[in-house]
């Protein structure tokens, strides 16, 4: 697992989410840990390493 801080697209705030370093590339949608709202996460990895990261909003 890999931790990451990055800042909600909502609420401006600093948080982190563990990521699951074994999995190259993958895209699902988790809820800011202060705002509640859904951002959808894109990591990807290369050799266990965090290459690529984006954190966006979700229209609703």
């Amino acid at each position: 697992m890999y931790e990451h801080f990055f800042q909600c697209p909502y609420c401006w705030e600093e948080i982190s989410m563990l990521l699951d370093s074994s999995i190259r590339k993958q895209t699902y949608i988790e809820d800011c840990e202060v705002c509640c709202n859904p951002i959808e996460i894109t990591p990807e990895f290369q050799d266990q390493e965090l290459i690529g990261f984006s954190a966006t909003d979700i229209e609703q």
